[in-house]
């Protein structure tokens, strides 16, 4: 909640008129004493508004639910990205059966989205979920953008487009990053783990410049990805990414369900000497997304809260994102079986996987 200067002016007036009768007071002392009033009122009077988004009981560990296994930092190198490696990460469910195909979701970013004190915890919002049944048993997987051996590593201390690789992977349309996940890392998974082949059974997630490229990936390559989860997209005009509107317009609806949160205090399209620029306004162009996936017919849904560029809200209702967006996935309900309507718990004698060899 911001101050009116005039209110906290008035408040401020009271609080001097005595003070400054006396001829004893240094004036000095008191410009500084009204400069901190000033300063500190509309800070002290409200808290940011990502603070109001707080993590559930989905994003928390809960004794009794079986807990996945996350296997990493591993290490890709890439042809696509010549001379650049990256890490990622691998989760593995308990209730993962290497007889069955198991469903598959990658996130870009990996290290935010793995991270159990972060904003997401997805490792701890699957295994809440696989346990009840509100998702299929899924096999996790979250990767970093590249970097050269010059450059850094993403982390949860630096992890924008100043240190890597990032700007190229993530913010360009073409479909080089594409090539890579599906050409380079899907391999690398396939060898080890039974993952289905169905497209259906293949999500793909990011923030920010990690969501614009998210959808990138289910844009190109539709027969491998169908499902997109975008919280802060940056479908703005860092690379180019603004024109996704008019593309999703001008071309036949392609088979991908997505689902978009982003606040109405994300990054307002201020460009240098307060100049506006629709092009780079996070919100409207999120806002511009969901209108043009609408009028084609796509299966989207959305989000807007109040928060800013901020991380606060998407991981708050990951859990929910996560149900709608494996809403359908096979799960017969037959009234005299039961079988399907008990916390999933590892079949006995599954051949779980631990991280090499089916």
């Amino acid at each position: 909640m911001n101050v009116a200067p005039q209110n906290l002016w008035n408040g401020s007036l009271q609080t001097f008129s005595i003070s400054l009768s006396r001829a004893a007071w240094d004036f000095r002392m008191l410009v500084c004493l009204l400069f901190v009033l000033l300063s500190t009122g509309p800070v002290a009077s409200a808290a940011p508004t990502d603070d109001v988004y707080l993590l559930g009981p989905d994003s928390q560990p809960h004794e009794g639910v079986p807990k996945g296994k996350v296997i990493g930092p591993l290490t890709l190198p890439s042809n696509v990205f010549t001379n650049t490696t990256r890490n990622y990460w691998i989760y593995v469910p308990v209730q993962y059966d290497a007889a069955k195909p198991a469903c598959l979701m990658i996130f870009q970013d990996g290290h935010a989205f793995v991270n159990l004190e972060g904003s997401y915890r997805i490792p701890y919002v699957f295994d809440n979920l696989i346990y009840r049944r509100e998702m299929p048993v899924t096999i996790g997987v979250f990767i970093n953008p590249g970097r050269r051996p010059d450059q850094k590593e993403a982390s949860s201390e630096d992890w924008g487009d100043r240190i890597n690789n990032r700007p190229t992977e993530y913010n360009e349309l073409n479909d080089n990053y594409t090539r890579m996940i599906v050409g380079e890392l899907l391999p690398v998974l396939q060898q080890d783990y039974n993952i289905s082949a169905k497209p259906e059974d293949r999500a793909i997630s990011g923030a920010s410049s990690g969501a614009i490229c998210a959808f990138t990936v289910a844009w190109h390559r539709p027969d491998q990805f169908r499902k997109v989860i975008s919280t802060i997209g940056s479908f703005t005009n860092i690379r180019g990414g603004h024109v996704y509107p008019d593309m999703i317009r001008g071309h036949e609806r392609k088979p991908i369900r997505i689902f978009l949160q982003d606040g109405l205090n994300d990054n307002r399209g201020q460009r240098r000497g307060g100049e506006y620029d629709p092009k780079w306004d996070w919100h409207t162009q999120n806002r511009k997304m969901v209108v043009a996936l609408t009028e084609k017919g796509y299966d989207v849904n959305y989000c807007w809260g109040i928060g800013a560029h901020s991380n606060k809200q998407g991981g708050a209702m990951m859990p929910e994102m996560l149900r709608w967006l494996w809403r359908d996935y096979e799960r017969p309900d037959d009234p005299m079986d039961d079988s399907n309507r008990k916390l999933l718990v590892p079949a006995e004698g599954a051949s779980a996987k631990s991280g090499s060899g089916k």
